[in-house]
Formats: structure tokens, C-alpha cells, sequence
């Protein structure tokens, strides 16, 4: 199974030609101050109300500290999702002020979201994680029902799926697009411009609540994820796919099953919690193979020839001598 470059080409082009290292890690500081002040304001606001709430309802501080208790609450777990905002605002001042560029060259050749992407990357993940639980079941059938009534699911599922696309789509704006792009508009290796922000998005999700091995087949599970998620947009030069399959993943999680006890207040079901103490090294060595299994199963679904989901490449802007671009 190849990948035709031609869609990344075109997307790895910048006309403006501020796209060096210095400029590049100009952006990136923004960013991240943008992601930095957008949570610390979030949580730390969402922490005192919380505070407030408590201390007016005569109920005891809790012994872990107001900032885990609130994350552990509903209000908290959407609180923690809109921060993501951040992320959207501070990549729109990077294009804008150091690249000169509009944020919509970032969503693809086309300068828009393909939805039809979109919807192909939500359906294949969501094949592959119903495949995924029903693995994770065979390892630990200890599937239950969670907290929440089914109407109060109701009432949530549109907020919820409305800030899980913000969460998902600015890591996927930020780092297939923003850090991809620039560093392939500088880098003609994909060890620079692929590698580089793949180990960075994995190494963010490390869980200091979980133990070693259960870590480290979690990182590599996600590793196997992202580097399909990359796949699709250098088959594509659009950030649809991404868009969707990640939005479909965290979904799961958030919605239907979890498996991590900070974000399970929205799931209709709980499952062994990945922070719980008990995880075997083969437990953990099964978990991996899960993942990975999964994402090859996504990566045939949206890039084989012959697959209904195979995502389709974005021309919509077609190179001119000088870098610059045209619409097709």
C-alpha cells in the first residue's frame, strides 16, 4: 500500500516563505503561552467556584486538593475541554503575526475542512474501538455501568461532543498541522517534520497515575494512532481525517467506555480503570498489541485502495513557480 505525496506537496508549500526554524519556534513559544494561560485561567477559576460550592454547601475540602476534585466533576471535565481553546487562538496569532499566513492554509490545500474526510475518519475509528473494547473485554471483562442517569447523558451529549471536536481538533490544528507543516516547508525528512511532533504529542499523554509498563503500552498505542492520523493528512494535504478519527476516539472514551477514572463522569460504562493498581506486564504487553492492531486496522480502512473509507487527496490548491499556490 503507497501513499501518492502529490496533496502533501502542495500542502507543505507556504507562499509567504516565513517559514524558518526561528520563526517556527517564535510560533510555537505563542502557542504554547496561548494553551498555558487558556488552562491555568480555566481550571483556576473552575477550582475556586468549585472551592465556593463547597465551603457554601458545608461539605468537608477535599484531601486531594480543590484542583483534582473539580477535574473529577462534570463541570470539570468540560472545563478541562474548553482550555483546549487555546490552542485555536494561539496558532491563529502565530499564522497571523509570524508567518503571515491565514489559519485556513493549515486545514488543507483547499483551505477548508474536508468533511467528507471528516465523516471517514469518525466511521473507521469508530469500527476499529468497538473492535478495540470488545479485545479489552476479553482481558478484563469488568465492564459496569457508570454514574451517570441516561437522561443527564442526554442533556450532555451535545456540549460534549461540541467541546471534545475543540479538544481533538486543536491537538490535530497544532500538531499535524501547525508543527508538520512548518517543519516540512523547512525539513525535506520526515524523521524532522514527522517524527519530531509524533514523539512530542505521545510523550504528553505519560500518566504519572499509572504504573511503567501500563505507561509505556499506552504511549506506544498512541504513538501507532498519531502516526496513522500523520498518514492521512500526507495522503490527503487536508486535516479532515484527522479531524474525525480523533474526534471519534476520544468520543469512545468520553461517552461510552472509559477507562480512566478523571474522565469517566459522561460514560455510560466504566471499564478497569488504566491508573488502577493490578495491571500484569503481559496485561500491559496485551494492551499494546491492542492499539496497535487498531490503528493498522484504521490506517487499511482510510488508506487502502480498495477500502469504501479510503480518504481522498485534496488538490484544491495547485502549485505555481515561486511557491505560490493557485485555486485548481
Amino acid at each position: 500500500m503507497t501513499i501518492d505525496p502529490a496533496a502533501f506537496e502542495i500542502y507543505r508549500q507556504t507562499p509567504s516563505g516565513r517559514t524558518g526554524l526561528p520563526r517556527l519556534l517564535a510560533g510555537s513559544a505563542i502557542v504554547a503561552a496561548f494553551w498555558m494561560a487558556g488552562t491555568v485561567a480555566a481550571l483556576m477559576g473552575g477550582s475556586y467556584v468549585h472551592a465556593h460550592w463547597l465551603a457554601a454547601s458545608g461539605a468537608d475540602l477535599p484531601a486531594g486538593g480543590i484542583a483534582q476534585d473539580f477535574i473529577a466533576t462534570p463541570a470539570g471535565v468540560l472545563t478541562a475541554l474548553a482550555s483546549f481553546a487555546g490552542i485555536w487562538i494561539g496558532v491563529w496569532v502565530a499564522m497571523r503575526l509570524v508567518h503571515r499566513e491565514p489559519l485556513a492554509a493549515l486545514l488543507g490545500n483547499a483551505r477548508r475542512v474536508s468533511w467528507n474526510g471528516f465523516a471517514k475518519g469518525l466511521a473507521a475509528v469508530a469500527i476499529t474501538s468497538l473492535l478495540s473494547e470488545v479485545a479489552l473485554y476479553v482481558l478484563s471483562p469488568g465492564i459496569g455501568r457508570g454514574t451517570i442517569s441516561l437522561s443527564s447523558w442526554l442533556v450532555f451529549l451535545v456540549p460534549i461532543v461540541l467541546l471534545t471536536l475543540l479538544q481533538t481538533s486543536s491537538e490535530e490544528l497544532l500538531f499535524r498541522g501547525y508543527l508538520t507543516r512548518g517543519l516540512a516547508a523547512r525539513f525535506r525528512s520526515p524523521l524532522v517534520w514527522g517524527l519530531l511532533p509524533l514523539l512530542l504529542f505521545t510523550s504528553m499523554h505519560w500518566s504519572p497515575a499509572s504504573g511503567l509498563a501500563i505507561n509505556l503500552s499506552v504511549l506506544v498505542s498512541i504513538f501507532a494512532f498519531a502516526l496513522v492520523l500523520l498518514a492521512t493528512v500526507y495522503a490527503t494535504g487536508n486535516l479532515g481525517a484527522a479531524f474525525g478519527a480523533h474526534l471519534a476516539n476520544n468520543l469512545f472514551g468520553f461517552l461510552l467506555i472509559s477507562h480512566q477514572e478523571s474522565y469517566d463522569a459522561f460514560a455510560l460504562f466504566t471499564a478497569p480503570a488504566l491508573e488502577a493498581e493490578g495491571w500484569t506486564g503481559s496485561d500491559a504487553l496485551f494492551i499494546g498489541a491492542i492499539g496497535i492492531a487498531a490503528s493498522g486496522l484504521t490506517a487499511l480502512l482510510l488508506l487502502h485502495p480498495r477500502s469504501p473509507l479510503r480518504v481522498e487527496p485534496d488538490l484544491g490548491r495547485r502549485p505555481l513557480p515561486g511557491g505560490t499556490a493557485s485555486p485548481a
